[in-house]
């Protein structure tokens, strides 16, 4: 795990330093609030570890990876205003600490750092515009066009998870100066991984203890948001089936970038198999 850690803590230390330059300190504040609140910070790993299973050095995905989970936070914000959730990851969410307004405004500031971050590569623009176009359209299918079918809602899945994380992969591909064969490998991978995630996030939301989750349970039930659970008839036994037949087609995907076998790439395979078993 210390291979992993070190280069979580890259991203980790580069995120502080992004956030401690904002201006006015009051805007750092609250977006400090919202980034260093902890997290699993999964999709800038994936960043990083898709860089170096290309064969490319970690440090040049750094910049890529904080910028994911700045997307990344910048969604949460606006999901717990939707939501009215006053909790994420176990302290006040970002409008139950500040109010309605400086929230907004800590996502807006959000995004414009991760795209700063992003200007210096064309290429690393375009990919995590196009996760943020999917990522929309993902949040307004759920509120206005629900899923009815599995189809439907893995659609939902794909856009609303499974995009950045798509994101993330290729962004650490591209910081390899990988051909976009294997762009499109590790993107097709991560968004396999992506709908897994919410897959699973969908059965420990209907299962799960909160404190054992860090954040309140039942909240698809209770909001009547589109989760498998609740779209179909599947129990979450046979949803949790669904979510490690993700993983499997996500492990495929990698095998075809046909890489050398390095740790990186073995952290890649195991995040595949982990993201089903996770109870957090």
């Amino acid at each position: 795990m210390e291979y992993l850690e070190r280069r979580v803590s890259m991203v980790e230390e580069r995120l502080e330093s992004v956030i401690e330059a904002v201006d006015p300190p009051e805007l750092s504040d609250e977006l400090g609030h919202v980034a260093l609140a902890g997290g699993k910070r999964v999709r800038p790993a994936v960043t990083i570890l898709a860089c170096e299973a290309c064969g490319g050095d970690p440090e040049d995905a750094v910049d890529f990876a904080v910028s994911v989970e700045l997307v990344h936070n910048a969604s949460l914000v606006i999901d717990d205003i939707i939501d009215r959730s006053d909790i994420r990851r176990g302290t006040k969410s970002a409008w139950a600490e500040y109010g309605y307004g400086p929230a907004i405004v800590a996502s807006d500031g959000l995004l414009g750092e991760a795209f700063a971050l992003l200007s210096v590569n064309e290429r690393a623009t375009q990919i995590v515009a196009e996760s943020m176009v999917e990522l929309g359209e993902g949040e307004a299918t759920e509120l206005v066009a629900r899923p009815t079918n599995e189809l439907e809602y893995m659609e939902l899945a794909r856009r609303k998870t499974g995009a950045l994380f798509r994101a993330a992969a290729e962004l650490g591909a591209v910081a390899a100066r990988a051909d976009p064969f294997t762009v499109e490998a590790f993107g097709e991978y991560a968004e396999r991984v992506g709908v897994a995630f919410q897959i699973r996030d969908d059965v420990l939301d209907a299962t799960a203890d909160a404190d054992e989750l860090g954040k309140p349970t039942g909240q698809d039930a209770e909001m009547d948001r589109p989760s498998l659970v609740q779209v179909t008839n599947l129990t979450p036994e046979e949803a949790n089936r669904r979510a490690h037949d993700q993983s499997e087609m996500a492990l495929e995907a990698l095998e075809t970038a046909e890489l050398n076998d390095t740790e990186a790439l073995g952290y890649l395979t195991d995040l595949a198999e982990f993201v089903v078993v996770r109870e957090r």
